[in-house]
């Protein structure tokens, strides 16, 4: 089995990458889905969170109410703490299990969004960092509907490009079209992962 952690600052285009390397035939492990998965409704990880938080970060139909929680924890980096302990053990042990059903010969990619902030890069056999210029990155996230404002706090609570590099194996830019992110994808999976396999 192959592992390749992938990163990359938030409206980098990391899923992009991700569904790519896909196409070429990866397993993806995707940290951002069990983080949303660990905490569905009727989920010990989401009485944890209603634990640590109250029940303002419930929806009236008792699901995880993200824009309320992200209001408390991305002002506060030590209610951000707060919230990592309860979730990432979750995500972790989830995404153990996932690798861990893999087939023997598969390329097995986890994206993991803050794969330098929780010191993970170690644990994989290559670190893929996906980069965007800041201009591109905050036009992305206005797409999504996300102010300024926020998406700028978003990115000042993660890791630098510097960070992120220096953990790489890989870097690609994710500045121009698909098509050439695509051209990237396949250099990495020629030169890097096919020689592995």
């Amino acid at each position: 089995m192959l592992r390749i952690g992938l990163t990359g600052g938030i409206g980098s285009g990391k899923s992009t990458v991700a569904a790519l390397l896909v196409e070429r035939g990866a397993h993806l492990v995707d940290a951002d889905q069990i983080a949303r998965e660990v905490v569905e409704p009727g989920t010990p990880g989401l009485a944890a969170v209603v634990e640590a938080f109250g029940p303002q970060v419930l929806t009236p139909q008792g699901a995880l109410d993200r824009p309320a929680l992200a209001a408390v924890v991305f002002a506060d980096p030590q209610q951000r703490a707060r919230l990592d302990a309860v979730v990432h053990p979750l995500v972790r042990a989830r995404a153990a299990e996932l690798v861990a059903a893999a087939p023997p010969d598969a390329v097995v990619v986890q994206d993991v969004p803050l794969l330098v902030e929780t010191g993970q890069a170690g644990t994989f056999d290559l670190v893929v960092v996906v980069q965007a210029p800041l201009d591109v990155r905050l036009a992305r996230l206005a797409e999504r509907g996300t102010p300024e404002a926020d998406a700028r706090a978003r990115i000042a609570g993660q890791a630098t490009d510097e960070e992120r590099a220096a953990v790489a194996d890989v870097v690609l830019t994710n500045a121009g079209s698909r098509a050439e992110l695509a051209a990237q994808v396949d250099r990495f999976w020629g030169d890097r992962v096919a020689p592995l396999r």
